[in-house]
């Protein structure tokens, strides 16, 4: 298959090259067996602080957003494309066979205007997860929750609440990431503003403690942001029952922004991380890197009230949220911006968690190092050296058990995400420990996480950062074995 130039790229994100091979649109026979429900990509209008906004989604016919369904009954979707422009979804956090995945050109082209596509394959892993495209439209929120539920927990007495976040700009984002790209990105150019955090310690590259280093965040500044498309000028409230349980199940669907979530007077109790579940870890604050989600059960009091739920920027004091209120509950006019900012987020969390259901013990067949670079200046992003046009795949055979261990040498936090697959984090700086299972992991600056994941999935699968314009701009690769 021939290779995009940089303009298809930016409208498709991504082409395999010439070792791949394309399958046909066929439609899978489980799904012929069984009538799929419909998602619909289309096109509609969002009020964000008093002002129209024409955003994309993904709806059900009768408008619901996203899906829910249970994983007895399989991955049974039609997606049909109602823009008036090629698109393609990604299930995020599923792991289909290869084909079905939906990244453009892996091997799948993009969805014509009035196209559909069906798709049909078992589910192997319910909760919490989302889909969105894999191309500059994510930040146009084509993007919408994807829960699956787990059929042993049919009965369970507690309320669901589900919330995609987002940072919204009303600049296109081919206008957003030319303000990366362009001079001088650092003064604001086309929307952004990157932030230097200094006097944070970390971990030199070969594992001793390192000096003192600035860091880049937040390189956009955004309009908004969002919780289920609404702001905290108007948050969704969602009415729930004195003394009763409630299961938050959090997106970070955002592009480019990081959150700390705050349950606020109300003592949460962490017990899934990308749809995997975790020993629980109590708390009121939990770090939610872009594409990750967290479930997070809390105990409503035997009373009304009322009791926000904040997602803020990662050293930043913009802000969005919900609430959970009680009838008669008093619901509180609240602020957009903190109090005070949060810190970039690190891995003091993650090196807290462990997985409730590990992978199997055993030692691992490859262990590739994996080096995260990148400046601001010319906003050129990396793995191991290479950018997306000159890649050098990661190369596995089936049934290897494979560990990859991330540095990240550059200044930027990367949420690092790999499709088809579930991994677990088995090592941070270098000290082993047996941690959560997940699909997507933080690296901040100077650090590195080690994963390990069963090559059981053969095909072609990406490999990148979840901050949208790294991965448009170079930070992504391929994991790749056949059967």
């Amino acid at each position: 298959m021939q290779s995009l130039s940089r303009r298809q790229f930016l409208a498709s994100t991504a082409a395999i090259g010439a070792a791949s091979v394309l399958l046909p649109l066929t439609t899978p026979r489980a799904v012929q067996a069984a009538a799929p429900t419909l998602i619909r990509a289309c096109t509609r209008v969002i009020d964000v602080a008093g002002r129209a906004a024409k955003v994309f989604g993904l709806v059900q016919p009768d408008g619901t957003p996203g899906l829910t369904m249970s994983a007895a009954d399989g991955f049974q979707v039609r997606l049909e494309n109602a823009l008036d422009a090629p698109t393609l979804i990604h299930w995020h956090g599923l792991t289909p066979p290869f084909g079905q995945d939906g990244v453009p050109d892996l091997p799948q082209p993009l969805l014509k205007p009035g196209q559909s596509y069906d798709y049909g394959f078992p589910v192997a892993t319910p909760g919490t997860h989302w889909m969105h495209a894999h191309t500059l439209q994510e930040q146009q929120l084509l993007a919408a929750p994807l829960i699956i539920t787990d059929p042993t927990e049919e009965g369970v007495d507690e309320q669901p609440v589900v919330v995609l976040f987002h940072d919204f700009s009303f600049k296109a984002p081919e206008e957003l990431l030319a303000g990366l790209t362009g001079p001088s990105p650092a003064s604001g150019n086309g929307g952004t503003a990157v932030q230097s955090m200094s006097g944070m310690s970390g971990m030199d590259m070969s594992g001793g403690q390192g000096v003192a280093m600035p860091m880049d965040v937040n390189d956009i500044e955004y309009d908004a942001y969002l919780a289920n498309d609404r702001t905290l000028n108007d948050p969704q409230v969602f009415t729930v029952e004195q003394n009763g349980t409630v299961r938050l199940r959090l997106i970070n669907g955002a592009t480019a922004t990081a959150f700390w979530i705050d349950t606020g007077a109300l003592e949460g109790e962490a017990i899934a991380v990308d749809g995997n579940p975790i020993v629980p870890r109590r708390g009121r604050r939990f770090p939610l890197a872009m594409g990750q989600r967290i479930d997070i059960r809390l105990s409503i009091p035997g009373k009304r009230g009322a009791w926000p739920i904040m997602a803020q920027r990662e050293a930043g004091i913009q802000r969005t949220g919900f609430v959970l209120a009680t009838k008669g509950g008093n619901v509180k006019r609240m602020a957009t911006t903190g109090d005070q900012a949060r810190p970039a987020i690190d891995l003091s969390f993650e090196a807290r968690l462990a997985a409730a259901i590990p992978l199997a013990e055993r030692a691992a067949d490859v262990n590739d190092p994996v080096e995260l670079g990148g400046v601001m200046q010319g906003y050129s992003w990396t793995l191991n050296g290479k950018t997306w046009g000159n890649r050098q795949p990661i190369s596995v055979r089936k049934g290897e058990r494979v560990e990859l261990t991330m540095r990240n040498t550059s200044m930027m936090g990367h949420p690092m995400h790999l499709h088809g697959h579930h991994f677990q984090v088995v090592a941070i700086d270098g000290r082993r420990f047996v941690g959560a299972v997940r699909d997507t992991v933080w690296v901040p600056p100077t650090r590195a996480v080690t994963i390990a994941f069963d090559a059981s999935n053969p095909g072609t699968w990406a490999f990148h950062c979840h901050h949208l314009y790294h991965m448009a701009n170079g930070m992504m690769t391929v994991v790749d074995y056949t059967a």
